[in-house]
């Protein structure tokens, strides 16, 4: 009696253990999509403001490269623009010179042509003020011309100046997204080149659970789709968070190695994501289970 009583607790136990897998339709590890940071320019690093484990927001300066040599250079492109509009301003200065010469023999020409008309001037005198409003509005104009050559100039040292400014911006490394520095691959005076990672960040507010499905289970699978999320609270207790798949597989696969069977392992499924909303519990690697709603 008391070895049928054993038995049938035994079953029980094995039942419930089974219903329990029963209520799992997938497993899989949850991971993100980290961002590799790198430098736009080369230079030495000046400056490096984060660490591993840190929180780091969008926009905020995560290094710095060294800004001498373009700082200089930037300082030598406004010296030429003031020097080009110095001389812009000298070229107008000569314009207004030439225009008051002009006005003051117009008002001699218009008396000498009163006075001709009675006789108390002479043609040649008429003539020759005329001669000279001439030659200074010829003057005039070939002054004007030496505007062209200026403006030429000085739209030259503006693209240079807007260049060098966004090279000046460049030193500044900023990060992409709000997220956890996961990783940092430099340190404070090292040389950093364009395309090297200087850190890895990511976004763990959202964590991805990437599950793989029988294609049996397939059909009851829908981009949008509310899940359970199922992790491990204790080593007796589960906790269930909610979750929405975001991407499913078009071909499908052998499961991953990571599957501890070889049996397992040669079973072609699909590869599905499903985005939960991280509480804080949640990491990197971690295993967890779905069940559909």
């Amino acid at each position: 009696m008391k070895r049928n009583l054993l038995i049938m607790l035994f079953a029980t136990l094995l039942l419930s253990c089974n219903n329990k897998d029963e209520k799992s339709d997938a497993f899989g590890n949850f991971e993100t999509d980290p961002v590799f940071v790198s430098a736009e320019s080369s230079g030495k690093i000046s400056q490096l403001k984060v660490e591993k484990g840190q929180k780091i927001a969008k926009g905020d300066v995560a290094a710095l490269i060294d800004t001498v040599q373009i700082d200089l250079k930037l300082k030598q492109i406004n010296a030429q623009k003031d020097a080009v509009i110095a001389k812009r301003q000298s070229i107008q200065s000569q314009v207004a010179v030439f225009e008051e010469q002009i006005k003051n023999l117009k008002v001699n020409e218009d008396r000498i042509s009163k006075m001709l008309k009675d006789n108390a001037a002479t043609q040649k005198q008429l003539d020759d003020i005329t001669g000279q409003i001439n030659v200074i509005e010829k003057q005039i104009e070939s002054t004007k011309t030496q505007f062209t050559s200026v403006n030429k100039e000085l739209e030259v040292l503006n693209a240079q100046k807007v260049s060098t400014e966004d090279m000046l911006n460049r030193c500044k490394v900023v990060s992409p997204t709000n997220g956890i520095i996961l990783e940092t691959y430099v340190e404070q005076g090292e040389l950093a080149t364009p395309g090297k990672p200087l850190f890895k960040i990511a976004d763990l507010d959202k964590l991805t659970l990437k599950v793989y499905v029988s294609g049996g289970q397939l059909p009851s699978v829908k981009i949008g789709q509310n899940v359970n999320v199922v992790i491990d609270k204790s080593e007796t207790e589960n906790q269930t968070l909610p979750g929405e798949v975001t991407w499913i597989s078009s071909e499908a696969e052998f499961t991953p190695k990571i599957i501890q069977t070889k049996k397992e392992r040669v079973k072609l499924v699909y590869a599905v994501k499903i985005s939960v909303k991280n509480d804080g519990t949640l990491k990197i690697g971690m295993p967890g289970e779905i069940s559909w709603q």
